[in-house]
């Protein structure tokens, strides 16, 4: 039997069932494995890939629609990998025009790397801002927060909720309702017994990653990123919108270093719902 062509190889749909495979094309590519990431983005978002006729995927994505079931008011694309040996050869540039496609008229958005930018501005997204990620271990401010923060519980998730969806500008209970059991810290911050701002932090090898972080202010970022810090023996990872810039130079002030920036871009909207003024960093920017 003839090996099938790539570029006729079938697209499907990804499950939990493909965790393996995708950190396996992670790792190809030189990436983290990041299981537990891909855990989370299999289950509140839905995977595409292509099978390799030799095992394993050649290619694979992931889509995490936010807004009204079954009419999505925006579509974060992440995770877009293809393997090593089938690079170069047109395949993410096919996977990538089959989600766009499906997609139909739903905005769409994605953070890219300065390799990955080319082919999706070919796509036609457009480039509408920029983030920078960080990494370090984190020097405490000596001088401390008055901004009150403590562990999320239970009863805080509805306000979270409704706090998530005015400052992200679209519902995103399907992936928020899951932090708790994917984060290893979920804080708040408080004035006046009023939940201001979010943050939590997960496992991510050997890091913790900060995201969401939601906020009224910079003081209350500020509080809930260190109230973070100081309950983890991790390197912390965030990835900061680059107009906070107040933010930012604490932050690699407090050790954080910057590592590397990647393009925010947009597709059928100019600019990304929501205030970026109380947006602070992604949950994860395979999913906004």
């Amino acid at each position: 039997m003839p090996t099938p062509s790539l570029t006729a190889l079938p697209i499907r749909r990804l499950t939990q069932r493909d965790l393996t495979a995708c950190a396996d094309l992670s790792e190809d590519r030189g990436w983290p494995r990041e299981e537990h990431k891909w855990g989370l983005l299999l289950s509140a978002g839905t995977g595409y890939g292509i099978d390799a006729p030799d095992g394993g995927l050649v290619s694979a994505c992931v889509v995490t629609e936010y807004g009204p079931h079954g009419r999505p008011t925006l579509g974060a694309i992440g995770m877009v990998l293809v393997a090593e040996r089938h690079a170069r050869q047109g395949i993410g540039r096919r996977l990538m025009r089959h989600v766009v496609s499906l997609m139909g008229t739903t905005p769409l958005t994605l953070h890219a790397t300065p390799n990955g930018r080319p082919l999706y501005e070919e796509l036609g997204f457009k480039t509408t801002g920029r983030a920078e990620m960080v990494r370090g271990r984190f020097t405490p401010d000596e001088t401390a927060s008055d901004v009150v923060t403590r562990a999320a519980t239970a009863e805080d998730l509805t306000t979270i909720l409704r706090l998530d969806e005015e400052v992200f500008g679209a519902d995103r209970t399907h992936v928020i309702a899951r932090l708790p059991a994917f984060t290893d810290q979920l804080r708040v911050a408080e004035d006046g017994g009023r939940i201001i701002g979010y943050a939590a932090a997960w496992p991510n090898m050997d890091t913790q990653v900060v995201g969401p972080l939601i906020a009224r202010d910079t003081k209350t970022a500020k509080a809930l990123l260190a109230s973070l810090a100081a309950r983890t023996d991790r390197p912390l990872r965030t990835d900061i919108d680059v107009r906070h810039e107040e933010l930012l130079t604490w932050a690699k002030a407090r050790g954080l270093e910057p590592v590397a920036f990647n393009a925010v871009m947009t597709y059928g909207i100019t600019e990304l719902p929501g205030d970026w003024r109380r947006r602070f960093a992604p949950l994860t920017v395979a999913a906004g």
